[in-house]
């Protein structure tokens, strides 16, 4: 049979990001909120539309196909079938196929005009504008490694969170499209909510969790909301509170994506187990690093993650968090054991946990009864992140403090002493 391929339908999957197989998904939900049951489409059922097979879907699929993108069937390139006639055909037929040309482009001319800017039509918002905001959330978790907990980032974030809302009002869009813009504001929100947490500014980053968690749940995108509440968890922990960083570690650790993603697991028991730590839980932290050492192993590393997730999450980070927990709870030798695994598998862009992880080796040596060793530890943290990152300053203040305890007097003192003067010199 002679088929001519529906290319506006081709055209508007590409331009919204849709597979065959992720558009067939969408109109079997779709289906579903429509007739209670849902739809039995497939990526072939779709690939048949594209390749013109099937020129007219069934009601429902038809139906669900317009509540997902939000057009006429017959402006994504489909042809309704003519109805029977009882009167007879006149004697000159028309040409079939012409008379399909000549829709299918009348149609692409017509689904081409409504695309276009105009006074009478509004913008369309399509999964390239949620692809530019992607990229610019990209570059956000980037500055956060190299400099993290800086107002400007914070700012930045906020502001582009902001952006992606705003497009919301900008023109129509499909559910899709909308859950899109949602997640990437909430991921925005996130990465402010985590900035001011890193420059210890608590309650300004309390308001950004809690406008970060309502835009997730419209989203409805687990990996944002996982994020959400499990940066919540680390700023309970830091605040001293463990109590309710178990809590909202919890909520984290709860969502049906760690029990698909095993990697996910593994970052909400390794946060568990520096909760325990702070909590004084000997017993529960060696538990928690065990299982999240063991989801890690099972995890697969061609699994589809997000952006934020792939950047951070690895076995370094695993092993910061037992460094942490382990400092916390007294234990130094494992601290150190902890900091210098840390260290040696560290990726190049994570210059702000590798200044963290130096400032925890120098304590946990300290603490051991090594001040030389300890010193020229503390020693080899870039004056950039001594002077302008809050959470490095304040420990490598402490730092000083128990050197000054530990050894009043000493050369090794003097040494320090003189040490921080140029940083200020530089700052």
């Amino acid at each position: 049979m002679d088929t001519t391929r529906n290319t506006v339908l081709e055209a508007w999957m590409t331009e919204h990001g849709y597979s065959s197989n992720s558009l067939a998904e969408a109109v079997n939900s779709a289906t579903e909120r429509l007739t209670g049951r849902l739809g039995g489409l497939d990526g072939s059922s779709v690939r048949a539309w594209k390749a013109g097979r099937v020129t007219w879907p069934k009601s429902a699929a038809r139906k669900a196909l317009e509540d997902v993108t939000g057009l006429p069937a017959v402006a994504l390139g489909f042809v309704p079938r003519s109805r029977p006639s009882s009167t007879p055909a006149p004697p000159q037929q028309e040409d079939p196929d012409m008379k399909r040309r000549t829709l299918v482009g009348s149609i692409a001319a017509a689904a081409a005009a409504a695309a276009a800017p105009g006074t009478t039509s509004p913008r369309r918002i399509g999964m390239s504008d949620v692809n530019r905001l992607n990229k610019r959330f990209a570059e956000i978790i980037a500055s956060d490694h190299r400099h993290g907990g800086q107002l400007g980032i914070e700012q930045r974030a906020a502001a582009l969170a902001d952006e992606a809302l705003n497009l919301q009002n900008a023109g129509s869009a499909t559910q899709r499209v909308r859950s899109n813009l949602y997640a990437s504001a909430a991921a925005f929100r996130s990465s402010a909510m985590w900035a001011a947490i890193d420059g210890r500014r608590y309650d300004i980053a309390k308001a950004h969790m809690r406008e970060a968690q309502a835009l997730a749940e419209m989203s409805g995108d687990q990996a944002i909301k996982f994020r959400i509440w499990s940066h919540a968890g680390t700023m309970y922990r830091h605040m001293g509170r463990p109590a309710d960083a178990f809590a909202a570690n919890d909520v984290a650790r709860n969502l049906h994506l760690t029990r698909r993603d095993p990697l996910f697991a593994s970052l909400g028991l390794a946060r568990q187990g520096a909760i325990h730590g702070t909590a004084q839980d000997r017993t529960g932290t060696r538990r928690a690093f065990e299982q999240a050492q063991d989801a890690m192993l099972r995890a697969d590393p061609a699994d589809y993650r997000p952006v934020w997730m792939l950047a951070f999450y690895d076995q370094a980070e695993l092993d910061s968090l037992a460094l942490s927990a382990h400092l916390a709870l007294g234990d130094y030798s494992t601290a150190e054991y902890h900091a210098h695994r840390c260290l040696s598998a560290l990726r190049s862009h994570m210059i702000r946990s590798r200044a963290i992880t130096t400032t925890r080796l120098a304590h946990a040596q300290l603490a051991q009864g090594a001040p030389d060793a300890a010193t020229a530890t503390a020693m080899k943290v870039p004056a950039e992140a001594a002077t302008q990152h809050a959470r490095v300053t304040r420990i490598l203040q402490e730092f000083g403090a128990a050197l000054r305890a530990t050894a009043p007097g000493s050369f090794t003192v003097q040494t320090w002493t003189e040490h921080t003067a140029t940083w200020r010199m530089a700052a």
